[in-house]
């Protein structure tokens, strides 16, 4: 598949739960990643790349660079476990949420900020780790952009 017409490479979805992304093959055509629930690397997924593309409604939705960095990271803290320091700040993130669903509240800009900071940190972290280990969807670079 070379691509749909005025489709930007990458792009990030929410598949269902799932963080997806589509990226440039070289030399041309689409790759699809989504984030493994069991270890937060990238799995192959390219049989949702129609899917996603010519979704009608339902349960596919685009996301910014910025919006799907905080999705996979949300994913990754709600399905993984760990004693490493990006597990650390997912307690953090976890603590700074859990006070505002707690308190009936919504999060003030500061924590807000705080909330989403850390997970752009986290997601860099998580990503160099997976490029180290070799997953071949790891970008750590999407994360380094500005929000």
């Amino acid at each position: 598949m070379s691509g749909a017409p005025g489709l930007r490479l990458p792009s990030y979805f929410r598949y269902y739960a799932s963080p997806v992304k589509l990226v440039e093959v070289p030399g041309g055509g689409v790759r699809a990643w989504r984030v493994s629930i069991d270890t937060g690397g990238w799995e192959p997924a390219n049989n949702l790349i129609d899917e996603i593309l010519f979704a009608v409604g339902g349960e596919v939705f685009p996301l910014s660079a910025a919006d799907f960095v905080q999705e996979v990271e949300r994913y990754r803290a709600r399905y993984l476990t760990g004693d490493s320091p990006i597990f650390a700040l997912y307690e953090t993130v976890k603590a700074i949420t859990d006070a505002e669903r707690q308190e009936r509240r919504y999060l003030s800009p500061h924590e807000r900020a705080l909330v989403n900071g850390i997970r752009r940190k986290t997601f860099v972290m998580f990503e160099e780790q997976l490029r180290q280990q070799g997953d071949p969807g790891a970008d750590p670079t999407v994360g380094q952009a500005d929000s």
